[in-house]
């Protein structure tokens, strides 16, 4: 009995307390069981800290790879295509005729451009000498117009004229 009642001090809650950790410490073996669930360890103990995180300017820090997939220009122009094609949805119409048409609308607007040029570059001689041939090319059809008009012996004198003029101007 005298073992069991002796040394009171040593049971005590501050002689089982550890100063380097701060933590209760008993000796029962139950006890330290239930103390290492109970307590989980701290993972930023555990896990090994890099040397660069400690700023020293010799070291290079390593940076993120690229990945060369994405890196690359035709698989970043295939990403945006892809993207366009799901904002826009289901389209109507192909897309070779959406491009032919986007060629056609644009080859019109270049032959416009040229046309507005040139009639820009033209000097006060070309523009008069333009409006001559306008003139004449005008005159040309009205004529045309009334040879149609005209009756049918009017036009066989016309022609008899020309062949019997023909052969005697040789």
């Amino acid at each position: 009995m005298g073992a069991a009642q002796g040394k009171k001090k040593e049971y005590s809650p501050r002689s089982n307390y550890c100063q380097k950790n701060r933590k209760h410490v008993s000796s029962n073996p139950a006890s330290m069981y239930s103390d290492i669930q109970s307590e989980r360890p701290d993972i930023g103990n555990i896990m090994t800290h890099p040397d660069y995180l400690d700023g020293n300017p010799d070291l290079i820090k390593p940076k993120k790879l690229l990945n060369p997939v994405r890196a690359s220009k035709s698989h970043q122009e295939l990403h945006r295509e892809l993207l366009m094609n799901h904002r826009r949805g289901v389209e109507s119409k192909p897309e070779l005729q959406r491009v032919l048409e986007h060629r056609r609308r644009n080859q019109l607007l270049k032959q416009r451009k040229e046309e507005e040029e040139a009639k820009k570059l033209k000097s006060p001689f070309e523009q008069e000498l333009l409006k001559r041939q306008q003139k004449l090319d005008e005159l040309e059809r009205e004529d045309e117009k009334q040879e149609e008009s005209a009756p049918e012996f009017i036009k066989v004198k016309e022609n008899l004229r020309r062949t019997s003029t023909l052969p005697g101007a040789e």
